[in-house]
């Protein structure tokens, strides 16, 4: 994990009550999860990530050319079968 530094925040009683009711179920400290959360938000895609793929959108083709439109009987007919 590296270098710790400590900080300090401010939750809310239903916000740590939370927090600890799921480390508690999932067998690890309240610092744990708050580090594994701040690793998931430095994950989320970049407005750069964001937009390029939002440029590929449209960009190729699909058969049948209706999957967009008609996506729902494409699925229904998927599960009937």
């Amino acid at each position: 994990m590296g270098t710790v530094e400590r900080t300090q925040i401010s939750l809310s009683e239903h916000q740590m009550s939370a927090l600890r009711q799921r480390a508690r179920q999932r067998g690890v400290s309240i610092a744990a999860l708050l580090r594994e959360a701040v690793d998931s938000l430095l994950r989320e895609p970049t407005s750069d990530e964001v937009a390029c793929s939002l440029a590929a959108v449209g960009s190729y083709r699909s058969e049948p050319e209706n999957v967009a439109e008609d996506h729902d009987q494409f699925l229904d007919e998927a599960y009937r079968s």
